[in-house]
């Protein structure tokens, strides 16, 4: 039996990362790799992650991907999403948005992707846009998997990030191929 993550049993582990700022992202357990002596784990996180984009007209949306906790953008996002009755959390790794989202339809995502040619809208859906001075922002949510990968160590999940990830990504995805398809 293939070990496939979250099952409708409701007992999926969770575990809490942290990142080398201190700031935690507590996410789903959905695969342990055991690599070189130490166990990997792979991880979903449990809010909704969310990525900023700088929203410019007839241009494509363009990915913000460093900004500081306490950047103005970020605390009109904050207003935004409590009209909407959600959170945004300044989480480890990404930003996350807490509270209950709609789910998209599957039939509408796919005629969405076979409508739109640009790359970005087929692998992010708007959130929400808003606007900061004279600028338009959005928070997108990915609408492939977002993993995490975590060095278990005594029982507490060290985010592997930097060359760390880069020297073990490949071996992490060369083992669940390997669990994907058994001989």
């Amino acid at each position: 039996m293939r070990d496939s993550g979250p099952s409708g049993s409701g007992d999926v582990p969770t575990v809490l990362v942290r990142d080398a700022e201190g700031r935690d992202l507590l996410c789903f357990l959905e695969q342990l790799i055991p690599l070189d002596g130490s166990d990997y784990a792979l991880l979903t996180p449990v809010d909704t992650p969310v990525s900023l984009f700088r929203l410019k007209d007839g241009d494509e949306p363009e990915p913000i991907t460093t900004i500081t906790s306490s950047e103005p953008i970020l605390s009109v996002a904050d207003v935004v999403l409590q009209e909407h009755d959600l959170t945004l959390v300044r989480s480890a790794v990404t930003l996350t948005v807490s509270g209950e989202l709609d789910e998209p339809d599957p039939e509408d995502l796919e005629d969405e992707e076979e409508d739109e040619a640009d790359e970005e809208s087929e692998t992010y859906e708007l959130l929400v846009s808003f606007m900061v001075e004279k600028g338009e922002y959005g928070l997108y949510i990915p609408l492939d998997p977002f993993f995490v990968v975590a060095r278990m160590v005594d029982g507490q999940a060290e985010l592997v990030e930097g060359e760390d990830f880069d020297r073990i990504q490949p071996r992490i995805e060369a083992e669940l191929d390997e669990r994907e398809w058994p001989d």
